[in-house]
This record gives C-alpha cells, sequence and structure tokens, in this order.
C-alpha cells in the first residue's frame, strides 16, 4: 500500500512538474511570489473553515458533550493528518472517532458522529459543486472540464444515498458477521464493536435537528472557501467577481475528487486549474500559482495540526495504524 502511494504521488509530483515547466516555470514562479505575507490571510480562512466544521460536527451530538473548543481542536487534526500524511483521506477521521472517544464520548457514539460529519460534508459539497456548475454552464465555457467534474461528482454522489440507507444498515446482522469475518484477518480488534457503532447511529438520527444545523453550518463553510480564490486571485494581480470565484472554488473540489488515488491529487488539482481558469480568461501561469496558493494552507495549518495531535498523542503516526493486534494503550481504552 505504501509503495502504491509513493508511486502514485511521484506521477503526480512528475505531472505537476510537467504542467509548470509547459506553461512557463518562471511565469509561475513570479506569479507566485506575489502572494507575500497575503499567505498568512489565506491560513487564517482556511483555519476558519476547519473551526466552524468543528462546530457542525458537535452538533450532531447530544448534550452532555465536549466543549467547542475540543471539537475545532479535533477537526484540525484530522483535517491535517488527511492533508499532510498518506492516509487516503480517511485515517484522520479514523482517528478524530478515537481521540473523541478518549474525552469522554462513547465510542460509538463518537465513530458515528465523524460517519454523519462525513456524510454531511459530501452532501453539502455536491450541492456547492452543482451551483459552481450551473454559474460555468450559464458562462458557456464549460468545455472539456464537463468530464472531469462530472466524474468528481459520481464520485462523490453516494453520500447523497447515506442518508437514506443508515436507518436500513441498522438492522442488518450481516454487517455483524461481516466485522467479526474482517477481524480474525487483520487483527483489528475494534471492528468488533459495530453493535455499539449501530447504537451511535441510531443515536444521532433521532436528532434531526442537529443533523440539520450540520449541513447548514457545513455549507456555509464551503462558500468561506470561496474567499480564497477571490483572495488570492487578487494577490495574484487578476481580480475576479465573487461569483468567478465561487465556480472555480466548487469546480475544484470536483477535479479534486476526481484525482483522489494520487495523494494531495499533485498534478491534477493543477490540470483543472488552467482548464478552469482558461474559461474566464486567465493565464495558465496565473492558474498553477492560484492552485499553489491553495496548497500554502495546507502547510501552514496542517503542520501546527500535526504538532498538536502528538501532543495529545505522544506518538507517532504509526502507533496508530492496526498491526495484528493493539497495543496496551488501546486496550486500556477499550477499543
Amino acid at each position: 500500500m505504501k509503495t502504491a502511494a509513493g508511486m502514485a504521488l511521484l506521477l503526480g509530483l512528475t505531472l505537476f512538474a510537467a504542467l509548470t515547466f509547459y506553461e512557463g516555470a518562471g511565469d509561475v514562479a513570479r506569479a507566485f511570489s506575489s502572494i507575500g505575507y497575503g499567505a498568512l490571510l489565506l491560513a487564517a480562512i482556511r483555519l476558519a473553515q476547519t473551526f466552524l466544521a468543528g462546530f457542525a460536527w458537535r452538533a450532531l451530538l447530544s448534550r452532555p458533550r465536549p466543549a467547542p473548543w475540543v471539537f475545532c481542536k479535533l477537526r484540525w487534526v484530522r483535517e491535517s493528518i488527511n492533508t499532510l500524511l498518506p492516509v487516503a483521506q480517511v485515517g484522520g477521521d479514523l482517528l478524530g472517532a478515537r481521540l473523541l472517544r478518549n474525552r469522554g464520548v462513547a465510542g460509538g457514539v463518537a465513530a458515528a458522529s465523524v460517519i454523519f460529519d462525513l456524510l454531511a460534508q459530501t452532501v453539502t459539497q455536491v450541492a456547492f459543486t452543482l451551483i459552481g456548475v450551473i454559474l460555468l454552464f450559464h458562462s458557456g465555457a464549460q468545455g472539456e472540464l464537463s468530464y472531469a467534474v462530472g466524474f468528481g461528482l459520481l464520485l462523490m454522489a453516494p453520500a447523497l444515498a447515506g442518508f437514506w440507507l443508515a436507518p436500513r444498515l441498522l438492522g442488518m446482522k450481516w454487517l455483524d458477521r461481516l466485522a467479526e469475518s474482517v477481524e480474525k484477518r487483520t487483527g483489528w480488534a475494534s471492528l468488533g464493536g459495530l453493535p455499539v457503532l449501530r447504537a451511535g447511529l441510531r443515536e444521532i438520527l433521532r436528532r434531526r435537528s442537529g443533523l440539520a444545523t450540520a449541513l447548514c453550518i457545513h455549507m456555509s463553510t464551503w462558500f468561506i472557501g470561496v474567499l480564497e480564490i477571490w483572495l488570492a486571485l487578487s494577490l495574484l494581480g487578476d481580480p475576479r467577481s465573487f461569483a468567478t470565484a465561487l465556480t472555480i472554488e466548487s469546480l475544484g473540489h470536483a477535479v479534486k475528487a476526481a484525482g483522489f488515488l494520487i495523494p494531495g491529487a499533485w498534478g491534477v488539482q493543477e490540470g483543472g486549474f488552467i482548464a478552469l481558469c482558461a474559461a474566464f480568461g486567465i493565464g495558465s501561469p496565473t492558474a498553477i500559482a492560484l492552485s499553489l496558493t491553495k496548497r500554502i494552507p495546507d502547510f501552514l495549518c496542517g503542520a501546527p495540526g500535526l504538532w498538536i495531535w502528538r501532543r495529545m498523542e505522544g506518538a507517532g503516526f504509526g502507533d496508530f495504524l492496526p498491526r495484528g493486534g493493539l497495543s496496551a494503550k488501546e486496550e486500556s481504552h477499550g477499543l
């Protein structure tokens, strides 16, 4: 798995380098250098998104529940791990559930809250992307980009069925047998807690108001993210309207989803930004620089997030992965 991830990353970086040199590395560098201290503003916008998403996660749980800052911090850790470590975009979420449980939330409820948080995030992302599709088609400049956007939407669409399927999956006992089979093969004992997870899912489903609140908050976070593109274009010397920034931001996420096999979607995101920006008359060097500005908050926010996680756990990421059984620390927590 690590070899495959490494090869995929190498492929993505090669594609990124090829695009950069083809479009003019010097032009990209000059455009990117104009960001300056604006990078701190971009990171502040990303942190605002992350913390707001933490409130959406908290809304799913009934009282008593940990303080808002706990969810903001754990959401920060989740995003940092998913962004900077090779964990297929879900390792941070699995760890987030465990850390939440360690703060007094029942294991099944903690895991269920992360599942519904991801569902709410993806459902609202689909809606946000559809807004971008409408704006793109209204501009009459969709071109070949429609295929990449359509593929990205296809990957995100299953989440739309998640809220409908979840209540029906609760009563399927064969899932317990499947979990037991997987546990025997992998030695990851936490998979044996599916009945507890089912109870957690049922508890969250009873709080429809919490689900509605989480959906509303997640939808607002996507619009806050538009400010990143709008500000970055201004810093790059090519200011555009908020509607244009919204289109680029929303469809950029769909294109990035299409490149999920490559860590960080390196190369794929840059290629998508070139096509997206071309639809609005933005040059390719600026488009690549714009894509790179989206990666600035990944590092400026992600690195402190990983430090916070290490302080919370006192262990490296390798200790989180199952190795044929549980550590003494995990056994003491009842995982």
